[in-house]
């Protein structure tokens, strides 16, 4: 049974919430963080969250979206990889309404075998744009797992890459022309050279479960589940 206390969190000035277990601390409070992320991790596990507001992608469909963004996301870090996708469905977001309607959300699921891809936690740089206009949310929702990733912590090379597993979510706000990202990273094997090893050791990752935590799946369906708006004055709607 899981170990794990949860908190709603304000992102963004409060004008978001989600809520995620209270072991993920707020990188701002470290370090500088770019305005349009809110980033989140768990030294202990070496596990990240980062939420993400991005300008709306026209070119991209509904239901692949997840999918388009992680294979965006591997090529921006010279990655190469496969990516096989499984559709799973739709649910509702409670916390994305306009006139107590809920917005629909559909989903994905999705597995990408990954070679370099290299990524810091507390050094993250966007991979687009983002967008602060909002007027109302009619949501699309893709979801997709990455398993395999290899990854090298910071400007560590091919020696110390890290073995992951990275979960990506898709909010797509169509009418207010913004595509909201949340990514949650989960290690599975430390390199004895990398950074993480001096901190979580080498080796295989110890299974959340064992730790008495929730898996970053689950993380990643919990935040997703109570994303809110709270203020949509933030994005500039009337």
């Amino acid at each position: 049974m899981s170990g794990d206390s949860y908190l709603e969190r304000p992102l963004f000035g409060g004008a978001i919430s989600s809520t995620f277990p209270l072991r993920f601390q707020d990188v701002s409070d470290i370090r500088q963080v770019p305005n349009h992320q809110e980033v989140f991790v768990d030294p202990a596990r070496d596990e990240s969250l980062i939420f993400e507001l991005l300008d709306f992608k026209n070119d991209v469909g509904d239901h692949g979206s997840a999918s388009w963004f992680l294979q965006d996301l591997a090529v921006e870090q010279n990655a190469e990889g496969s990516l096989i996708i499984e559709q799973s469905g739709v649910i509702e977001v409670p916390g994305l309404c306009y006139r107590n309607v809920p917005a629909i959300v559909t989903t994905a699921v999705g597995q990408m075998v990954l070679g370099i891809f290299c990524l810091s936690l507390w050094s993250y740089v966007s991979m687009s744009s983002c967008l602060l206009s909002f007027d109302y949310s009619i949501a699309s929702f893709a979801y997709a797992g990455l398993r395999g990733g290899a990854i090298s912590k910071g400007r560590q090379g091919r020696e110390a890459q890290n073995i992951v597993r990275v979960y990506l979510a898709n909010l797509r706000l169509k009418e207010v022309r913004t595509d909201v990202l949340i990514t949650a990273y989960e290690p599975i094997l430390i390199n004895p050279l990398s950074e993480s090893a001096g901190t979580v050791g080498a080796g295989l990752a110890v299974p959340a479960e064992q730790s008495g935590c929730i898996t970053m799946g689950e993380v990643l369906k919990l935040a997703v589940s109570s994303f809110k708006v709270n203020e949509w004055s933030l994005f500039g709607a009337a």
